[in-house]
């Protein structure tokens, strides 16, 4: 999180106009503060004290649409669990493969 381009820190206070950068999971954001409150309140409350930034906007938009764009990553997965037979072949590998070091 960032204020005005520094390293936000609890002893700095914000005040009305500084621009914060912040992440929310994988979005960045951008926002103006046009307003405090000294008391936690509702949601839609919080939302007015603050102003996104257009280019924020954007780019979060833009995000949103390649994400939901991008494949499945589970469509790529083409054979799924080893079966019960499966993981008996792989064991009897593992135990005649294993060198004689004897």
């Amino acid at each position: 999180m960032q204020i005005n381009g520094l390293v936000a820190k609890a002893s700095r206070e914000m005040k009305l106009g500084d621009l914060v950068r912040l992440r929310q999971g994988q979005v960045l954001r951008e926002v103006w503060v046009r307003g405090l409150s000294h008391a936690r309140g509702p949601a839609p409350q919080a939302q007015a004290l603050y102003e996104e930034t257009p280019e924020s906007i954007a780019l979060r938009e833009r995000a949103a649409e390649q994400r939901r764009l991008a494949p499945e990553p589970a469509q790529t997965i083409t054979q799924g669990r080893p079966t019960k037979q499966d993981r008996r072949r792989l064991s009897e590998w593992d135990r005649w493969s294993a060198s004689d070091e004897g």
